[in-house]
């Protein structure tokens, strides 16, 4: 990350999540300051996204959007976002729920995926989420039950304006 770039959210809440929590393996091992080889993961930062949406995320203080960014590449290959939200009937305690889980076709088997949920999990709980919830495929729980989630009896539904 260039110094001057502002990041959407303080880089130090990703050095102080607890990894020793995590509950996924990884082969060979990586976490949030080792993701690999030529790779760091960080914040999304201003020179990332257009500055008028950034702007906007930033200052609702609920968006935490992680990259990896490769620096060989000088391009982001990775990237998970946690919106954090706070509940009325739950006495305005707050929820996390995790969206766009992505990476780049060159960068999978590389377990950033894995590592970005993994981050994303632990900083929702260390933000004091009372729970963290995500979207997914039927053909996908059993990868997301590795990470502690369960398949509630929630119906999701949807009413699309714009594909």
């Amino acid at each position: 990350m260039i110094p001057d770039e502002t990041p959407l959210f303080d880089p130090q809440l990703l050095e102080v999540i607890d990894w020793n929590q995590n509950t996924v393996s990884f082969s060979p091992p990586i976490s949030p300051e080792h993701p690999g080889e030529g790779l760091v993961l960080r914040p999304l930062c201003t020179a990332d996204i257009n500055r008028e949406k950034f702007e906007h995320m930033k200052k609702t203080e609920n968006y935490f959007v992680i990259v990896v960014e490769d620096l060989n590449l000088g391009q982001i290959v990775a990237t998970a976002t946690l919106i954090v939200e706070h509940k009325f009937i739950h006495g305005c305690t707050k929820r996390g729920r995790i969206e766009e889980v992505v990476v780049s076709d060159e960068c999978r088997g590389k377990q950033l995926g894995k590592l970005l949920l993994s981050v994303l999990t632990l900083l929702s709980k260390k933000l004091d989420c009372y729970k963290v919830t995500l979207e997914c495929k039927p053909k996908n729980v059993a990868f997301y039950e590795k990470f502690g989630y369960t398949a509630s009896d929630e119906t999701y539904m949807q009413c699309r304006f714009f594909d």
